[in-house]
């Protein structure tokens, strides 16, 4: 099984990519738990919330799933940054599970598409630097990554290419 990590700033496809990997080639899509939890609490989240969300996060990382492959929307990495941005502090099981993950593969999604606003998302203006952030954190995985751009078909060929690419290597 392997287990990919689609990261990147907020508005980059994320979740459109995972949907339609998910369709179109039947892999495991673990949607993004963060925003569904956030839009229904009815109020600000705190640190707490976002350490709720990471623990969700961990656990689902350590389910059984039943398809070759498994694409996590937005994961540990992505509130890593987001404890770190927001609260300048990250809890020590977050650092932790990211070295103890069995993630095996990053895709990590380029801001060059158009910014969708939504009240869930607050930092549109920051997505460059919010890239090259996810870019420096996945490389201190160590772990394989390939940075993925391009509009509708295109990006959706060279996310799949990858995952066909990393596959052929295991």
């Amino acid at each position: 099984m392997i287990h990919v990590g689609i990261i990147g700033a907020e508005s980059t496809g994320k979740s459109t990519l995972c949907k339609i990997l998910a369709e179109r080639y039947g892999y495991t899509w673990i949607k993004e738990y963060a925003r569904t939890y956030v839009e229904q609490l009815g109020r600000p989240y705190t640190y707490d919330d976002v350490l709720h969300i990471a623990r969700q996060q961990i656990s689902e990382l350590h389910a059984d799933y039943d398809k070759p492959v498994v694409l996590y929307d937005t994961e540990l990495i992505n509130t890593k940054v987001w404890m770190q941005h927001v609260y300048g502090k990250v809890a020590e099981e977050v650092e932790q599970a990211i070295q103890e993950q069995p993630m095996d593969l990053y895709l990590i999604m380029q801001p060059d598409i158009a910014a969708e606003p939504d009240p869930v998302r607050e930092n549109l203006d920051k997505r460059e630097y919010f890239h090259r952030w996810y870019i420096q954190e996945v490389k201190q995985t160590g772990r394989p990554y390939y940075v993925i751009g391009g509009e509708g078909k295109s990006r959706t060929q060279a996310a799949a290419a990858a995952i066909r690419s990393f596959s052929a290597r295991s």
